[in-house]
């Protein structure tokens, strides 16, 4: 099965919903693993487990797999040539303990769950292992008894330590050192025993510094000093004892290491078992009956993954016809009718019960192709259809008589003619190559085009025919219609546009009748708005404040329109030819200026004005400028 098709039917949902009945890693990472496939026999073992499961789950109420624990780790480390500490080592203690109880439970389990049972004869309990783990260790770590040499060392300790402590009491009840001591009680330090003595006497005391604070310093006193070295060499003999220990329950479990990989292996396929039979317990699961030449015969079936109040689909295919056509609203329940039918496929693939009624039928398919949903592409440049019809082009390269197809609106995202005619052609292809086929549309032309062919069935989706509304029951041998005035009611379109796309239908007269033009916003309206002017505006005046919306800044008229609806406008100390276009009227020149201004004085740069009132007042500086370079006008002359 291709990815494809398990993300599209959520079979990875599914998966990790059953994931939540298992008891160990173990078994989820094996439900991790698994996958749907298309040899009978093995579906039909895989689903005879969970059947078995199911029975033993019933009769027992439970199953002993608390003692299963993952240990492949540990046993990675072992062939590393590793030490395993003792913590480790109890957890293969553990899971061992989990293998035996699972055995001896299902010693006599034959009659209920014989090919459970028979997983069974291959667990190898290996007493000795667990016996010598559980002998050696105690609360994960390595106890006297687990060998008699360590036993003495451990006695030895125990002496020699007493014996320190005693002599350090005495050291604490000496009146001499009172004044010395910062705390009256032995302190282990680095796993020694010492004194806290007071910072500022720590040289009055003969012995060593094991630690040091800003007050206080640990000191080892010399008079324990022999016994101290004593029981530092009892710890290191005590270490390499230990060692010894652990070598030696670590090299039992590399001895036995193939049959404790076996023994995970079952231990994980019963923990995935169990899990199975406690989701058929959940769902109210049946194994199907099984075949291998197409037919499907659903009786009140339901989505693995709908919870609460599911209405049940009824539902058969391959005796009569391979190929369903589906027709009816949407939000009817079409595509709910592939992804169950999808989805149970799988699961039953994998081993998993299924929620329907006895007598229910399922083939076994090699492939599963599904096209549901968009799978529109930015980054590929893909449109919706683009991407539906690459996704049918390499679905017809693989599929085969061992194929189950399921299409959700084939043909749809194009030219409604083209779109029918050719999901028509595809439909029949796939039919010629022997796949089963169930496919929804909404195309009359395919609905009438397996009307007509005797290996294609046409189904609906019932419906109130009173209100309309979806009942989500499939109906065999009949074809549906859309309901799309329904919806679109039921989404808040207006009754009136409902009422004449009813008529519509029925006479094919469409309406043709022009807007009222006060609905609408003309070109002349929209520049009115924009620039804030009436058509009167544009008979621009001398002196005009205007928006040259080319520059985007403002300039003044100088000269109005002329006979090419030219403007000469004062820009920026400069006179321009603009279009009345370009323009934009900001304020009107009566608005701007006095009744009795001088628009002229508008058009005279600051220098020439400056100018002009110096000979007024008779400047010499500027009259012998005159005299020298000529008439007013000259830029030489200008300030």
């Amino acid at each position: 099965m291709n990815n494809h098709t398990l993300e599209k039917l959520q079979y990875n949902e599914l998966k990790e919903s059953i994931k939540s009945y298992c008891t160990s890693s173990l078994g989820k990472k094996l439900i991790d693993r698994l996958s749907p496939v298309g040899n009978k026999g093995i579906v039909k073992k895989r689903l005879q487990e969970t059947t078995e499961a199911k029975a033993l789950l019933a009769y027992s109420g439970s199953i002993p797999l608390q003692g299963i624990v993952h240990i492949g780790g540990l046993l990675e480390k072992i062939e590393k040539d590793m030490i395993l500490d003792a913590e480790e080592l109890s957890h293969v203690a553990t899971f061992l303990r989990g293998c035996k109880k699972i055995k001896t439970y299902m010693k006599d389990k034959e009659f209920y769950a014989p090919t459970l049972q028979s997983y069974s004869l291959g667990i190898q309990e290996l007493p000795h292992v667990g016996e010598e783990i559980e002998r050696a260790i105690r609360n994960n770590k390595v106890d006297d008894s687990a060998s008699s040499e360590l036993k003495k060392i451990r006695r030895h300790l125990l002496l020699t330590e007493a014996e320190v402590e005693e002599k350090l009491d005495k050291f604490l009840k000496n009146p001499h050192h009172k004044s010395y001591i910062q705390e009256f009680f032995i302190s282990r330090r680095q796993g020694r025993l010492t004194i806290p003595i007071k910072a500022a006497y720590k040289n009055k005391i003969e012995g060593t510094v094991v630690e040091s604070s800003n007050k206080t310093v640990f000191i080892e006193p010399q008079v324990v000093s022999k016994s101290a070295a004593s029981l530092l060499t009892l710890r290191v003999e005590e270490e390499i004892e230990i060692y010894k220990v652990l070598s030696y329950l670590t090299g039992l479990i590399y001895d036995n290491l193939m049959a404790l990989k076996s023994n995970v292996e079952i231990m994980g396929e019963y923990d995935m078992i169990f899990a199975k039979g406690k989701y058929s317990q959940a769902i109210d699961g049946i194994s199907p009956k099984l075949n291998d030449y197409g037919k499907i015969h659903l009786v009140e079936g339901k989505h693995p993954l709908l919870q609460g109040r599911v209405i049940p689909l009824d539902l058969e295919i391959g005796t009569g016809f391979r190929s369903l056509i589906i027709t009816g609203p949407n939000a009817g329940g079409k595509t709910l009718v592939l992804k169950t039918i999808g989805l149970m496929t799988l699961a039953i693939q994998s081993g998993f019960h299924i929620a329907a009624k006895e007598g229910t039928e399922f083939s076994v398919f090699d492939k599963v192709f599904v096209d549901i949903g968009d799978d529109q592409s930015i980054t590929n440049s893909l449109s919706t259809f683009s991407s539906h019809v690459k996704n049918l082009a390499s679905i017809i390269k693989e599929t085969d008589k061992q194929t189950l197809l399921l299409f959700d609106e084939i043909g749809s995202g194009t030219e409604p003619s083209e779109g029918a005619a050719l999901a028509i052609a595809i439909l029949e292809e796939l039919y010629h190559r022997g796949a089963i086929t169930l496919a929804t549309t909404h195309y009359n032309e395919i609905k009438n085009f397996s009307q007509g062919h005797p290996d294609f069935e046409n189904a609906a989706m019932k419906f109130n025919p009173e209100t309309l509304e979806p009942l989500y029951k499939l109906i065999i041998g009949k074809s549906g219609e859309s309901n799309a005035l329904w919806i679109s009611r039921k989404m808040g379109v207006e009754d009136k546009i409902l009422k004449k796309a009813k008529m519509y239908m029925e006479t094919k007269d469409y309406g043709k009748e022009l807007v009222a033009l006060g609905r609408i916003r003309t070109r002349q309206a929209e520049i009115a708005i924009e620039g804030r002017v009436t058509p009167e505006d544009k008979n621009f005046q001398k002196g005009d404040r205007v928006y040259l919306t080319e520059y985007k800044d403002y300039g003044l008229i100088y000269i109005g329109i002329d006979e090419h609806n030219n403007c000469q406008v004062f820009f920026k100390g400069e006179i321009i030819e603009v279009h009345q276009r370009q323009l934009r009227l900001s304020l009107k020149a009566k608005d701007l200026y006095p009744p009795d201004y001088d628009l002229d004085s508008l058009f005279i740069s600051f220098r020439e004005r400056k100018l002009e009132k110096d000979i007024a007042r008779g400047s010499k500086k500027v009259l012998k400028k005159i005299r020298k370079y000529g008439k007013v006008g000259d830029d030489s002359i200008l300030p």
